[in-house]
């Protein structure tokens, strides 16, 4: 079987879980004898293409000929961010209008045949028209190459794949690693949120992290609950290994590791903070990552008079995330809505006794790890408290959730994710 997949990210580019999950999905296919093209904006060359074949796609051509853009035009008038939906027109003259507004898209096309779009990968200020670009170049790229099975990962790839669907007729599945009701609360981006539910209702079967975000796919964007499925995430731990390292510091040490953003709830995690160190003086805590509430959290800092025991590290990757997990005695993840969270299962692996808010997805997969209602401050600083102060507590944690997590493979997913292929491949048979 061979999959045609869309993703925004892929190791070592990556700037949140969705790549290192989209990594981990491939591995565990790749082990299952499905065949991965995965297509990424722009790739660097520098991806480990042990498991899959990765293809740039800044270097493939939208389109070479008139058929082609013809063709286009013809199955893919999404692309368009307009609307045919004119008040007061009859019949004839709408449907004049309609060729009208597809003569003035062929007059835009025809400029640009050959021409590669050299997409910046990144979620900057023109990542909408980066979506719609990527999105004309799924459909050559489906044209080109021969696969069974269509994935999209996340909505700014959904548009690719609807793409890709319609110019090869294959089916089409969507991954939904997050919504925009987890990002954004209730004040979503409607753009956004308009991508998201397009792709849902396109798509032959959606895959979501969990049932958290399964529930939210039903009664938020209304999609059929026949044809969405839970493949909760898994954690690759390959390259995990103990890690002997000298702190530095005499104090112990808690950590925050990921967006600092209203979804991840950074402010809980400070607030707790002042709770915990109200009661004792050892203790450090860490804040390590960056977003649009890096600024706000610093100065809530030091508002509260805790900046000696705190410390903000920006963006971490790689061995740096590896070694603040080998620092850490306490991990923290309070978001206020996470679709899934692979963080803490990789602390946990680390050794590290963990917190998770009662709001994620991972809650539903671990119970060895200590779970608290994001917005009760109290809750999460006697836990952290508990953990720092009784070692026999910390101890039972780091045990019982080791073995827990290492159950967790994405050989695993990758098994009920590839049935879920083998279901659309027997309904066109």
């Amino acid at each position: 079987m061979k999959v045609l997949m869309f993703g925004w990210e892929f190791p070592p580019h990556i700037s949140g879980g969705l790549g290192t999950a989209c990594d981990g999905l491939t591995r565990g296919l790749a082990k299952h004898q499905v065949k991965v093209l995965f297509v990424m904006p722009s790739a660097s060359g520098d991806e480990d293409q042990s498991a899959v074949r990765i293809i740039n796609a800044s270097d493939v051509a939208a389109f070479q000929n008139r058929e082609e853009a013809r063709e286009l035009i013809e199955k893919v008038q999404f692309l368009k961010v307009t609307s045919n939906l004119i008040p007061y027109l009859g019949p004839d003259e709408f449907t004049e209008q309609v060729d009208l507004e597809r003569e003035k898209e062929w007059n835009e096309f025809r400029i640009s045949f050959g021409q590669k779009f050299k997409f910046s990968g990144k979620y900057g200020s023109n990542l909408m028209e980066e979506v719609m670009r990527y999105s004309l170049v799924a459909s050559a790229i489906a044209r080109q190459n021969q696969f069974d099975v269509i994935h999209a990962h996340d909505w700014l790839t959904y548009m690719a794949g609807i793409a890709a669907k319609r110019v090869s007729g294959k089916p089409l599945v969507v991954h939904v690693h997050a919504t925009e009701f987890d990002r954004s609360g209730e004040n979503i981006n409607k753009q956004v949120y308009d991508l998201e539910k397009r792709g849902m209702e396109a798509a032959d079967r959606v895959i979501a992290v969990s049932n958290l975000t399964r529930n939210i796919v039903i009664n938020n964007y209304h999609i059929d609950p026949s044809k969405v499925f839970t493949v909760h995430n898994a954690v690759d731990f390959s390259t995990v290994e103990n890690r002997e390292i000298t702190k530095g510091v005499p104090e112990k040490i808690v950590t925050f590791l990921g967006r600092i953003t209203f979804q991840k709830g950074p402010e809980y995690f400070i607030e707790a903070a002042y709770k915990v160190l109200q009661k004792i003086k050892d203790v450090r805590f860490v804040m390590a990552g960056s977003g649009d509430l890096f600024n706000r959290s610093v100065r809530r800092v030091a508002k509260l008079g805790i900046s000696s025991h705190f410390h903000f590290t920006g963006f971490l990757r790689g061995e740096d995330v590896k070694n603040m997990f080998a620092y850490s005695d306490v991990y923290v993840m309070p978001s206020v809505s996470e679709p899934f969270g692979i963080s803490p299962l990789e602390a946990m692996k680390a050794n590290v006794p963990t917190i998770i808010s009662k709001q994620s997805g991972v809650a539903e997969v671990l119970d060895h790890a200590i779970k608290v209602d994001f917005w009760d401050v109290n809750a999460l600083a006697d836990a952290i408290y508990g953990l720092l102060t009784y070692p026999a507590l910390s101890a039972m944690t780091v045990r019982c959730g080791l073995e827990e997590v290492n159950a967790l493979k994405w050989d695993n997913a990758a098994m009920k994710v590839k049935q879920i292929y083998e279901s659309l491949k027997e309904e066109k048979s």
